[in-house]
């Protein structure tokens, strides 16, 4: 699934190794989640992160500062997960999408796939178009700092 996200483009980010909470480890443990998996990213694609996304969003300074990338957070939570409902994940979303979003979905659930394939339908219907994180901030000319906390990025004014 990574060579094929690679493939169509997609920004590979660093979410890391066993799903822990980064915020509780020591700074050896948290080394050592990102790491692993910029390992297995750059084994399996040529190349590193570009972002990290903390697992449960949860992150310190500790973790900003080791992470030396971007942390990229949500703007948009659909509770995909919790609910497991195509339907409500759908309706989150179409409430709460705006120009800069950054909406959180799993693919692990048949549910949230669903859910996003109609969420990308309705908002490229309604005139939203789709973009990397990187793509995101050069579209802003913002530039993205190490350790910095993303949640959405303002229209461009």
């Amino acid at each position: 699934p990574l060579s094929r996200m690679e493939e169509l483009g997609c920004e590979i980010g660093n979410h890391s190794f066993d799903h822990a909470d980064l915020a509780t480890l020591s700074a050896e443990d948290v080394t050592s989640q990102l790491s692993r998996t910029d390992e297995e990213i750059q084994n399996l694609v040529g190349h590193s992160a570009t972002v990290v996304r903390p697992p449960y969003g949860s992150f310190n300074d500790t973790v900003a500062g080791i992470a030396a990338r971007p942390l990229i957070m949500w703007s948009v939570d659909t509770l995909d997960w919790e609910t497991q409902n195509a339907d409500s994940t759908v309706q989150n979303v179409m409430d709460n999408a705006q120009d800069g979003a950054i909406i959180l979905m799993h693919d692990i659930f048949e549910t949230s796939v669903t859910a996003a394939l109609a969420c990308v339908d309705r908002l490229m219907a309604q005139g939203y178009y789709f973009v990397t994180v990187e793509e995101l901030f050069a579209l802003r000319g913002e530039v993205p700092q190490e350790g910095g906390v993303y949640l959405s990025l303002p229209p461009k004014t």
